[in-house]
């Protein structure tokens, strides 16, 4: 069996690539790090890194280690904290973990919710863009995990394999466009009609979104910027440098003075859910937070 300090060790001595980084961000001796990757090596029966100049490569045994232990040490997390808390049968703070657009509208709906509810519950709020904040629920960073996919994306199964998805909404895409756009005023546009316009792209997920919905209507964008800060899309947007497809949830906090909206038809659409694991559910507290979450998002 593997001791699970030398794994941590180890998995630190991967990441940073040498034992005096690793020593400094454990605040221990670079000995006590060699000291404990010399016991790992013996243990597993050979050596796990080669010197390449004043750094570390993984041998293959390293690369393997290296890859399933930082799963078995999120998968040891995520467990303490689940027993920890059924265990207790109370939890005085939940985490939630959500993308941009669910921070500022989504989020906040649900704690006003869970204010009158259980005044003395505390919220520690961080936000994380699908796939990787998936991670964070898988170490037990974050007791609850707010997500979105698009419609036709391929869910990741590894990824959320285990735990329990509540769906929250479905949002249709609108045109986010200058005021004095030429397609400003329309109440609906097809997405042929904006071939000739250049585009202000959203995160990885969403610049896909973009790209299938306009394969839809049988054009590739040009797109001219791609950033994941919405209040950049909008400052660029009103800027005149593009138009932007978003999604409906976007628009509960549009503030530009400079922007309007118009109704595209598209099939593409954004799905939202929930994520956490199924033992927390049965926690009150938890369970209170999710109800909160799902009324928040039937009013969105």
């Amino acid at each position: 069996m593997f001791d699970t300090r030398q794994l941590e060790v180890f998995a630190t001595v991967a990441r940073t690539g040498s034992f005096s980084a690793a020593a400094r961000e454990l605040h221990c001796t670079q000995p006590a790090i060699s000291q404990q990757m010399r016991a790992l090596e013996r243990q597993v029966g050979g050596p796990l890194f080669v010197r390449t100049g004043r750094g570390l490569t993984l041998t293959e045994a390293g690369r393997i280690l290296a890859e399933r232990g930082t799963a078995l040490l999120d998968e040891l997390a995520a467990t303490h904290q689940q027993i920890s808390a059924i265990a207790t049968h109370d939890i005085g703070t939940i985490r939630i973990c959500a993308f941009p657009s669910a921070t500022v509208s989504l989020v906040p709906a649900a704690a006003a919710i869970l204010a009158k509810e259980r005044p003395h519950l505390r919220l520690e709020l961080v936000e994380g863009e699908p796939p990787d904040s998936f991670s964070l629920l898988r170490r037990g960073a974050t007791d609850l995990l707010v997500s979105f996919s698009y419609e036709g994306e391929p869910q990741d199964e590894t990824a959320v394999a285990g735990m329990l998805r509540v769906p929250l909404m479905h949002e249709p895409l609108a045109l986010l466009v200058p005021t004095g756009h030429r397609l400003a005023g329309r109440e609906r546009v097809s997405m042929a009609e904006t071939e000739q316009e250049r585009w202000i792209a959203g995160c990885p997920r969403c610049r896909h979104a973009l790209d299938e919905a306009c394969a839809e209507a049988g054009f590739t964008p040009d797109i001219t910027c791609s950033t994941d800060d919405n209040l950049a899309i909008q400052s660029l947007v009103a800027a005149g440098l593009g138009i932007a497809l978003v999604p409906r949830l976007v628009l509960s906090f549009l503030k530009h003075p400079g922007l309007t909206t118009v109704d595209v038809e598209s099939c593409a659409q954004r799905h939202t859910a929930l994520y956490t694991w199924p033992d927390l559910i049965r926690l009150p507290i938890v369970r209170a937070t999710v109800d909160a979450l799902v009324s928040a998002a039937s009013r969105a």
